[in-house]
């Protein structure tokens, strides 16, 4: 089976963690924190072609009773956003508690982080779950 490059987005209002990743290895790395200034769009436009993307994961927020939220409808507009040629290539990942998670392991680590290390981390926790979901556990 080929391997394919895969993009996870943890879409915020201020900020879009981004995370990266191949199939064939199945491990999810922190790889960029994008602000949401306008210009978010064509910034993962570009790294979607620049690494050759083949998926592209976005977080989906839900409540603690799995319902969608106000976020979920942000990240659903976000969706609708992106170029033509990008909207085949994304699918969703629930992404409850990723950012709990993240800042739990920053927090751990005792270094100082910013709220865009939690975002690209949250964003890579929620791309090693659709690598585990969709191609296994490594």
């Amino acid at each position: 089976m080929a391997s394919v490059h895969v993009l996870a987005l943890d879409v915020g209002v201020k900020r879009v963690g981004v995370a990266l990743a191949d199939t064939s290895v199945k491990i999810a790395v922190p790889y960029a924190v994008v602000q949401a200034d306008g210009t978010e769009i064509a910034t993962i436009t570009d790294i979607v072609r620049k690494e050759s993307i083949g998926t592209l994961v976005l977080g989906y927020p839900r409540n603690q009773s799995g319902d969608a939220t106000a976020q979920t409808q942000y990240v659903l507009d976000f969706a609708r956003r992106l170029p033509a040629e990008l909207q085949p290539l994304v699918v969703y990942q629930d992404e409850s508690l990723t950012s709990v998670q993240a800042e739990q392991q920053l927090q751990a680590a005792q270094k100082p982080y910013s709220k865009g290390d939690i975002d690209k981390l949250a964003a890579s926790l929620i791309l090693q779950d659709y690598l585990e979901l969709q191609h296994g556990r490594i």
